[in-house]
Parts: C-alpha cells; structure tokens; sequence
C-alpha cells in the first residue's frame, strides 16, 4: 500500500493529556466492521466528539483549529488496549501523522508504524513540556529523529527502528518495500 512520505512535520499539536487513553476511546469497538480507513477520521474519539443523539459535543477535538493539528501529543500511556489497526487508521483519517507520549504502547506502536503514523516516545522533561505549552508549533524531524520544540524548549532525540524510519519516509508499507524488491529478488532466484 502507497502512503504519504513522512520526513518532516512541522505543525501545531493536538494536546490530548490524559493518560491510558486506549484504542476502544480512539475508535469505539462498534465501527470496527469496516476494512478500509476511508471515512474512519470522523469516528476518530467518537465517544468525546459526539452525543448519543450524534450531535457534535463541544469538546475541542471538533474544532477547526484541532483538526488542522498534525500531530498528537497524548497522556502517558497512550494506545493501550487492544489490537485494533482502525486505531490509527482513525487517527489518520482525521489527520494526524505524528503521535507523542513519554510512553506508547507495543502493539499501537507496531500499528501505527505499518499504517503511515508515526510514533514517538519522548524523555518526560520533554513530554511533560509539550502537555504544558498546547498549541505550540513544533517540528518532528524522522530523518535526523528528532523533535524540536519552540522558546528555547531545546531538541530531543527518539528512537525508531530502520526498517520502520524507511517505509515511513518512503511512504510506503511492508507489502509496498517487498514490491520495489522485485528486481532484487528476481535476480538473487535466478542465481539458485
């Protein structure tokens, strides 16, 4: 599958600091009958956007300025749960390519990497700044796997396997970096 590249983000952030937020508060279990992520953006943290009655609460995730956000910083703990890729299908759907906790779980980070999602677990002084200052302009730089934050905020690295960092930029999945290998694999079979 083709995915947008991801080098540089250079974006606002989406400030969500509550911590142990789970794939269920991502995406409700209830719209997990689909297999594609089209449309999945809307149902992105349906539980807080959304009354019973299916009219918009005013919680600021509704807002333009939250949807123009890129990237996520989210409470200690974040994607924990169960396995469900619509987790971050939902995510980016609703436009967010970057997600940044001082922690995230296993099984959303592996998720997240192989949908197009970048996830990055920042120290806590650097986490906890982000909490502290919502809205700010950042950069997340995967190239040089950093983040930079503004006012002196400084610069953090993050780790991110090369495999992941290469489909990333890239923007392409495991099954799309197998498929520009054909060339390689043809030949290395023609050698047997």
């Amino acid at each position: 599958m083709s995915m947008k590249s991801l080098k540089i983000v250079t974006s606002k952030t989406l400030v969500l600091p509550a911590a142990n937020i789970d794939t269920d508060q991502i995406i409700p279990a209830r719209f997990l009958t689909v297999t594609t992520r089209d449309g999945l953006g809307k149902h992105a943290f349906n539980d807080w956007r959304y009354n019973d009655d299916g009219s918009e609460t005013d919680h600021y995730l509704n807002s333009d300025e939250a949807k123009a956000c890129e990237i996520l910083v989210g409470g200690h703990n974040f994607g924990c749960g169960s396995s469900r890729e619509h987790a971050p299908w939902s995510l980016t759907d609703y436009g967010v390519r970057v997600v940044i906790s001082s922690e995230i779980a296993d099984i959303f980070r592996t998720n997240a990497v192989k949908n197009g999602l970048l996830p990055i677990v920042i120290d806590k002084r650097a986490h906890q700044w982000l909490l502290d200052h919502p809205g700010e302009e950042i950069t997340v730089d995967l190239e040089n796997q950093e983040v930079r934050l503004p006012k002196n905020g400084g610069t953090f690295s993050f780790d991110v396997d090369a495999f992941s960092k290469h489909c990333l930029i890239e923007g392409v999945d495991e099954m799309g970096y197998l498929a520009s290998q054909t060339n390689a694999i043809d030949a290395f079979e023609a050698k047997r």
